[in-house]
């Protein structure tokens, strides 16, 4: 099975960049991620971590 696959993935002309892509869509997302928690806001990040100690009489009033 990993012939067949192997032999496939060499008939593709450029496949050796897909790895290189995916590498760095993994690395750029991570870095925003990184960049948006520094960057919010202390108020809504402590918003969002009392969210599920509220009960839903205190989210309607």
């Amino acid at each position: 099975m990993f012939k067949f696959v192997k032999g496939y993935m060499e008939s593709i002309e450029g496949v050796a960049t897909y790895p290189m892509i995916s590498l760095l869509i993994f690395f750029i997302f991570f870095v925003v991620l990184f960049l948006w928690v520094v960057t919010a806001s202390k108020a809504h990040v402590k918003e969002m971590s009392e969210l599920p100690l509220e009960d839903d009489n205190d989210i309607a009033n």
